[in-house]
Parts: structure tokens; sequence; C-alpha cells
């Protein structure tokens, strides 16, 4: 129970060897979201200031109540628009930005209480319905659109706020010839030092991204600094979060209440499909529940210290993972070192130019793109192909939640299409009386009067089309009077399945003859015993196992049929 309320007990041990590890990935994921914060509190429609108080709280909240070791949380892209689109329905931050301020704090305090109340009440299998694919699509996907985003400060071209993906190529394609070569020289020389000690450097490769943006700044002041346009991230704030209490009223919580679920729900999805898609290469388990509580806790916490609302963020948690973190006290060094550069470095941390992150930020994006898995899904399956195609391309041409929506809607289309079709074989036996599918062999016998029938999927409302018409043709074509299916295969039976099941019994039996069953799981009984189904359709009619149920429904064929039959394919045949 201990373990449960504090999770954090888990990986403290851990962290006694990891810290160094775990300080650089700290001090390289602090570099990183100083430029991200202004800019994600900016798209938000909140003075930058917020967004430092965002990526100071949050993540340490996450990283102590989440279960994954590698996700950073704080201030995302997705995220900040949806706060502005959903605040900006009632008050213009350019007119009002207390207010505005206020309701943003409002709402992510909503937000975060769903998300916890969706954790406590253990909705983390929700994840389970996330394909493989889909966070593979959606993973190569960010990482395409994170590169794209920062070539603005690669190639020192001004490309105007929130464009899209086939915006940032047209705009960039359309103005290649204004060029800052300059910029360009310290975003590539950043990433080529990057490439170099991270794959020719072993010793230093895991403080590669580190050593780059180091470099790369020097690069910068060689090459004459903003004097010849190389933009730096500029004066930050140096103050700490303040304490402030959100301002709680009915119409508030009414007006902003289907935002706060829309927010809760992207957030939970943002948060886990990065956890997952990290854990592909770490092999961590990911517990969904916890990170249910985890970032619902971080946004009520936050809520609290003048900060809005935050998610896992993909490039954070991916330029953490690759600078070797092993624990989440990575999350908590960003956090705190980042409190100490605005109170004591603030004035150095300003000339961090914006070519050097975007050349570690492209070369992250890259790494983003799982080539290995992508192949393999390729390879595999042409529904799996769609799935990662469509949530890929989705993210780069429409909202990430768009984009997850939609591989989400497809996997389960694909899955029920699947389990709607379930395979049902007619069985026969030759004369050592093993039963197999006769389509496998012509030469396989039957009985005229008894169809043995195993049926390999679930019977629930989806699939009962398919099952009903394998049994009226069954009834109407071949017409025996008995059928007995192998019942082992199937996984659950839901209302409408076991109401027609009973309905299909009953007309059997009105025939003179009968369904029986052998060998049906008692968790697929659930349904048929609760809702007295069981009663209906006669408990003889149930059998534990294929022998008894033919001793059984041999007794009740026809012997004058028998007589004259040349199948003799049970035992009871040759008596």
């Amino acid at each position: 129970m201990l373990y449960r309320l504090l999770p954090f007990l888990t990986w403290l041990p851990l962290a006694k060897k990891s810290w160094k590890d775990d300080l650089i990935a700290g001090i390289t994921g602090t570099i990183i979201v100083i430029p991200q914060a202004v800019a994600f509190a900016m798209i938000a429609g909140l003075p930058p200031v917020y967004g430092f108080y965002t990526a100071m709280i949050t993540p340490i909240i996450a990283a102590l109540f989440g279960s994954s070791y590698h996700l950073i949380s704080g201030p995302t892209t997705a995220i900040s628009i949806v706060v502005f689109a959903t605040i900006s329905k009632f008050v213009d931050p350019t007119n009002d930005i207390e207010t505005y301020v206020s309701l943003t704090l409002v709402l992510t305090f909503m937000a975060g209480i769903i998300q916890l109340a969706m954790g406590l009440a253990k909705m983390g299998k929700l994840v389970n319905f996330v394909s493989h694919s889909v966070i593979i699509g959606f993973t190569a996907g960010a990482g395409i659109l994170i590169g794209f985003k920062q070539l603005k400060h690669v190639f020192g071209i001004d490309v105007p706020q929130g464009s899209s993906f086939y915006d940032i190529i047209k705009h960039i394609v359309s103005n290649i010839s204004e060029t800052n070569w300059n910029v360009f020289a310290v975003a590539l020389g950043t990433m080529v030092i990057a490439i170099i000690v991270r794959e020719f450097i072993k010793p230093l490769s895991r403080y590669y991204m580190l050593i780059a943006m180091v470099l790369g700044s020097v690069l910068a002041i060689i090459l004459g600094g903003e004097s010849n346009g190389i933009e730096t991230v500029g004066k930050i704030p140096s103050n700490l979060p303040p304490f402030r209490i959100p301002e709680f009223n009915l119409t508030n919580l009414r007006n902003l209440s289907g935002g706060a679920f829309t927010l809760a729900l992207l957030g939970l999805i943002e948060a886990v499909a990065i956890s997952r898609s990290i854990a592909l290469s770490s092999h961590q388990r990911i517990d969904a529940n916890q990170e249910f509580k985890g970032q619902g806790l971080s946004n009520i916490i936050a809520s609290f210290f003048s900060s809005y609302m935050g998610s896992g963020s993909f490039t954070r948690s991916g330029v953490n993972y690759q600078a070797g973190a092993k624990t989440p006290m990575s999350a908590i060094f960003a956090a705190f070192f980042l409190m100490l550069v605005l109170l004591l470095f603030s004035n150095y941390a300003a000339y961090l130019p914006k070519a050097a992150m975007g050349g570690i930020i492209l070369l992250v994006g890259y790494n983003l793109i799982d080539f290995h898995h992508i192949k393999q899904v390729v390879k595999s399956s042409g529904r799996e192909i769609i799935v990662l195609g469509t949530t890929l391309f989705g993210t780069l041409f429409f909202e990430l939640e768009t984009a997850l929506f939609l591989g989400i809607a497809l996997s389960l289309f694909f899955y029920l299409e699947r389990t709607a079709k379930p395979n049902i074989a007619i069985l026969g036996s030759s004369k050592t009386h093993r039963f197999i599918n006769v389509v496998r062999d012509s030469g396989i016998k039957m009985c005229p009067q008894l169809k043995i029938v195993r049926i390999d999927g679930s019977i629930y409302f989806g699939a009962l089309e398919v099952v009903d018409d394998f049994f009226n043709t069954l009834y109407d074509k071949e017409d025996p009077k008995h059928v007995l299916i192998i019942a082992n295969g199937i996984n659950f039976i839901d209302l409408a399945g076991a109401t027609w099941l009973t309905h299909e019994v009953l007309k059997w039996q009105e025939r003179g003859g009968g369904i029986y069953f052998s060998g049906l799981k008692i968790v697929s009984q659930q349904i048929l015993k609760k809702g007295g189904f069981r009663n209906e359709i006669g408990e003889e009619n149930f059998y534990d196992d294929k022998k008894d149920a033919i001793h059984a429904i041999y007794k009740k064929l026809d012997m004058e049929v028998c007589k004259e039959c040349t199948s003799r394919i049970f035992y009871e045949c040759d008596d």
C-alpha cells in the first residue's frame, strides 16, 4: 500500500547509483526547455513566465507519482493550443490577461481532477486500445513535425507562428534564398558535433547533447553572435512560481467542463503514448493507471502555483532518454536547475543560440523515427500499415489529438472487423477418429445426422450476423438434426449472443434435434448462467469434453439411418 501511495519509493534506491547520469540528463533538459517554455506559453495565450512555472512544478510531481522513468511533463504544443482554444471563447487575453490567467488555472485544476479520478477508477486499460502501430506512427510523425518546426532556427528564416507542416515546407522553400548562413553553420555544426561525440567518442557519448550545445554556443560567438543574426533565447524572468488559489465558481466550472475533459483525455493519451514509445527502447513496464494518477496530481498541484495544463513532452522526454537518464530523478534535476537558472544565471542562459538548440532538436526528432519497427509493420500486415500511415500523416497534417484518435479509431475498426468474423469450421473424422477441419482433407468423412462445428472467436453483437448466417445455411440446406459446438475457442458471450444462442437452440429442438456444447469456458458461461439462458437451453446440453458429448448425443440419433451409414466416424459406430 505504501508503494502504491508513494511510487517514487520504488526507484529512489536506483537513483543512488545513477544520480550522475540523471544529473547530466537534467542539465541537458534544462537547456532544452528554456526556449520551449517561452514558445508554448505564448501559444497558450499566456505571458512567457507561465511556461517556466509549468516547466518547474509539473515535472516534479509527475516524476514522483508517475510510472515512467523517462517521461518529462510540462508545457506542450498540443495542450497549449487546446488551452487557448478553450479559454479564448470566454476571454480575450490581449484585453484581460488577469481573467484569462485565472480561468486557465481553473481549467488546469479541473483537468487534473478528471485525470486523477480516471486513475483511481483504474481506467488505464483504455490505453490498451492504442495499438503498437499507432504509437510507432505517432512517434515518427511527432519526430518529423518536431524537426520541421526547428527549420526556422536552422535556416534563420522567419516562419509565421503556428504554421502547419505544409506551410512550414512551403515557406522554407519559397524563402530559401534568405537563409542566414551563419545561423545555418551554427545549427549544422552543433548537429555534426553531437553525432561525432555520440558515434566516435565513446567515453563522452552519453554527454553528446550537452557538449554539442556548449560548443555550438562557442561557435555562435566566433561567428559574430547576434550581430550576424544568430538569435538567442533572450531575457529570462528571474522569479519562482507564486502560490495562487484558482477562482472556483459554478460559472467557471460549467463553462470550462467540456474543455477540461478534452484536455484531460488528450494529456493522458499523450503522456502514456510517449511513455510507451520510449518503453519500446528502454524495455520498462508502464503502469497506465499510475501514470494517470501522476498526471492528474501534477496538474492539480501545479494549478495552485500559477502553472497551466501540462502533459508529457515528446521532445524533452526523447532528449532525457537519449541523454542517458536512468530514473525520474532527471526530471526533478531539470526542474531545480531551471529554478537556479532563473534565479542565478538568467543573464548567461539568455545567450543560448536558438540555432544550436534547433540542431539538437532536429537530431532528436530524427531519432524518434523507429525505422526498425516501421519495417516490421510494413512486412507484417496491410491493416497495420494503414493504421501506422494514417497516424503518422495525421500527426503531420492535423492536430496531434486528431491523429491519435484517428489511429485509435482505425485500430478498433480493424479489431472489430476481425472479431466480427469468427472462424467457424465443420469437423470430420478419419478412420483414426481424429477430428479435423473438412477443408484440409477431401477424404474426411462426416456423420449425416450430427454436424460437429468448431467456433474460434467470441459470440457477441458484432459477430452475430456471420454466426447466424452459418447456422441458417446449416439448418436450411444441409438438414442435420443435431449440432455439436466445440466451444473451447469461444472467448466470451455477451447478452445479444446469449439471446441468439437460446433462440437458435430452441429452434433446432422444435425440429426434433438440438444444439450441444463441449468445453465451453467458465468465463464464457457467465452471462448464460446469470441471465438464466443456460436453464432455457438445458443443463443437459453442456458437456465438459467432446467424448462425453458424442457418447450422449449418439443415443439420440436415428438408428435406422445409422444402419445405412458408411461413415462410421465415432467409436460408438463400431459397437
